[in-house]
């Protein structure tokens, strides 16, 4: 994954920083000392050894320290540095290829004097590509000439010389101001902005002390080794204990970084974000503005930190944001949003309910639905002794009873975007709607198999079941809908999830070193896998649906298969059940009837347009650098996405005028997947499913 450790370093560390005013922020000094060496610290040898030892002993992997894994560390490690080749010289790759074999010798004796070395190269070029961009911006481009651009340098070669450098960096600043002029920037304001952008971008990096070198170094190791698998520097360790519900005081919205863009990884339930229904996972944030006429400020190129200090504020306070959606491309004109920032509370991100009505076949049905942001419990409150204590089984469970007072049909859980939480209560959770037996399987780093049962007979809720998931569901989402496929409780509907099947221990270093005062950080290791009562683990599969949905996002480019060095699927014995009813019978008139109903849907016909120009735009490697060419392929990209928008609108109004007979309730009644799910589940009820 693109620049995936400074990611680490900036998302957990941004809690702690000195605020800042946005002025202050967005006005940065220029002048970086470019010529100071960084050396290891001296402690930084112990560390490392231990990190090493751990790795290589207690890892679920035990991965084996080898010429091998040391080509992929060290392939890794220039990655990091330098994904997109766009500062390192063919000669300088060649320089460092004598280190290739060698780094795990290097971690075995603590030697970090060659990563190092690596990293002052790094650092010597990235100021020459400041003094470049400098250089040419000192006067216009010609925005007349037919040349293109290619801005996903993954798979060239590297620059042979200076000067093919220089050339690739000048199309690189040229795409940036055409796209700033499309914007309606004049030069001035464009130089301003590019300065801003590159300096800002390139001091944060050369400002890096020891401690951030050895904390990407040890990363690569990490990630080689297993993705989840990371190094927590002291002062990151501690922003990491910070109570979190701190970092969810603005939008409630989870950001990283990608490339030079600050990307939106995932809505909080309950935010001021998802309440808001303008921002979105994948969205990226270009711009922000304070309050309602405060200046936006360009964020691109801007460490992730200090994009989250600007758009966090107090409670009550507005901020806009101007946001390029996925499908967009740089030149197009962002939308600009606004949000009122608040605290996002548990108990709005808790389990709520609704009740859908549905007209299938001539019979109306009432089908309950309960939305599950996440596997949540107070453990505090829990640990006091409180008898109300906040958790999901208990909310579900009253939720349950209320809707059953309904005389529902059938019930549905929505697990979209739920991106897990605690294990005891996906494991309870499952417990309502089975009698007893196992739910989850752990293996450990030893061999041994753990099996998490519900000891619980009473059954909740037994009539027809439905849960949907999408490419966000994981972790605990993936151990509940898996239950309840592999019981043949409930029917799962939606899009194939994201595939985590791991655990992880957080390892306190000092522990291992008492006789030091200093403080030693953290390791973060993969010690166990997750597996289904089948016997299937959900790494990399996740939960494939019984029926499933188009999505834009296919496992290469989200979830835990697009992570090269992720823990491989595999199998273990089956847990001893007993599936609860011969569910997959129904399923092939189930598909049947969702297809013809799709071959008839306009919103189908939408989704399928809006995946085939979003892979469109994704697959695009060339653009032209010619400014009338480009305002041309924007305008028309605009005027189909405006064609489109009046389609979708005219089709709500004409639904909200027949609302008794599309059946479905007005405030879901743009959500396409909930509804299309409703009528699976009456599908299933209608063929004698309960």
């Amino acid at each position: 994954m693109k620049n995936f450790f400074i990611v680490i370093f900036v998302l957990l560390s941004f809690v702690q920083c000195k605020a800042q005013t946005p002025e202050e922020l967005a006005a940065q000094n220029k002048e970086i000392d470019s010529t100071k060496v960084i050396l290891p610290d001296e402690q930084h040898v112990k560390i490392n050894q231990i990190i090493t030892r751990l790795l290589s002993r207690y890892h679920y992997r035990r991965a084996e320290l080898n010429d091998s894994l040391s080509q992929e560390i060290y392939d890794q490690y220039i990655n990091v540095l330098d994904n997109n080749k766009l500062y390192f010289l063919k000669k300088d790759v060649e320089s460092f290829e004598k280190y290739r074999n060698e780094f795990d010798t290097y971690l075995l004796t603590g030697e970090l004097e060659p990563a190092y070395d690596i990293f002052n190269v790094f650092k010597t070029r990235l100021n020459e590509r400041i003094k470049y961009v400098d250089n040419q911006l000192k006067s216009e481009f010609d925005f007349t000439l037919a040349e293109t651009y290619t801005p996903d340098r993954d798979e060239a070669e590297w620059a042979k010389s200076i000067e093919e450098l220089n050339e690739i960096w000048r199309k690189r600043v040229k795409n940036d101001a055409l796209n700033l002029k499309l914007a309606g920037k004049e030069w001035d304001k464009i130089v301003e902005t590019l300065e801003n952008r590159y300096h800002r971008f390139h001091k944060v990096i050369l400002q890096y002390n020891t401690e951030d070198v050895f904390q990407i170094y040890m990363n690569a190791f990490g990630y080689v080794v297993d993705p989840h698998t990371s190094y927590f520097s002291p002062i990151t360790s501690e922003n990491f204990q910070i109570d979190m519900s701190l970092s969810l005081e603005g939008i409630g919205a989870q950001l990283t970084s990608d490339n030079d863009y600050t990307k939106v990884a995932q809505i909080i339930a309950g935010g001021p974000a998802e309440k808001s229904e303008q921002l979105f996972e994948d969205d990226r944030i270009v711009g922000v503005g304070q309050g309602d006429d405060g200046e936006l400020i360009d964020v691109i190129g801007w460490r992730l930190d200090d994009v989250v200090q600007l758009i966090r504020g107090k409670k009550g306070t507005t901020v806009r944001l101007s946001v390029l959606r996925p499908e967009m491309t740089p030149d197009m004109q962002p939308d600009l949003i606004k949000i009122v920032r608040d605290k996002v509370k548990l108990e709005e991100r808790a389990a709520k309910s609704d009740i859908l009505d549905i007209e299938q076949d001539e019979y109306n049905f009432k089908l309950g639905l309960i939305d599950l942001p996440s596997f949540y419990i107070d453990f505090d409150a829990q640990r006091k002794g409180e008898t109300d204590y906040k958790s999901t089984t208990r909310d579900v469970k009253k939720l349950i009873s209320d809707l059953k007072k309904e005389n529902i049909d059938g019930l549905i859980i929505d697990l979209r975007n739920n991106g897990g939480g605690s294990l005891q209560e996906a494991i309870d959770l499952t417990g309502l709607f089975i009698e007893t037996g196992p739910v989850v399987q752990v293996r450990n780093t030893d061999g041994s198999i753990e099996v998490g049962e519900d000891s619980n007979p009473s059954v909740v809720y037994d009539g027809p079941l439905a849960v949907i998931v999408n490419r966000y569901s994981a972790s605990a989402s993936e151990i509940f809908s898996g239950a309840i496929q592999d019981y043949g409780r409930g029917i799962v509907i939606g899009e194939q999830t994201f595939g985590k099947g791991t655990v992880q221990n957080l390892i306190n270093l000092k522990r291992l070193v008492p006789s030091t005062k200093n403080k030693l950080g953290e390791l973060k290791l993969t010690v166990a896998k997750y597996y289904r009562i089948n016997g299937s683990s959900t790494q990399h599969k996740g939960v494939v649906p019984d029926i499933t949905f188009p999505t834009v996002l296919g496992s290469h480019e989200y979830g835990e298969s697009s992570r090269t060095s992720a823990l491989p699927w595999d199998t273990i014995r089956s847990s001893n059940f007993k599936r609860i009813s011969d569910i997959d019978e129904f399923i092939p008139e189930l598909l049947k009837r969702h297809n013809e109903r799709m071959k008839k849907s306009i919103e189908y016909e939408f989704r399928l347009e809006d995946i085939e120009e979003y892979k469109e735009a994704r697959n695009r490697k060339e653009f032209s650098l010619n400014e009338d060419i480009r305002k041309t392929e924007r305008d028309e990209r605009e005027k189909r996405k405006e064609a489109r928008d009046e389609e979708r609108q005219k089709l709500a109004e004409l639904k909200l005028k027949e609302k008794g007979e599309v059946g479905t309730t007005e405030s879901k009644i743009d959500d396409f997947e909930l509804e299309e799910s409703a009528r699976i589940l009456a599908d299933l009820i209608l063929q004698g499913y309960s």
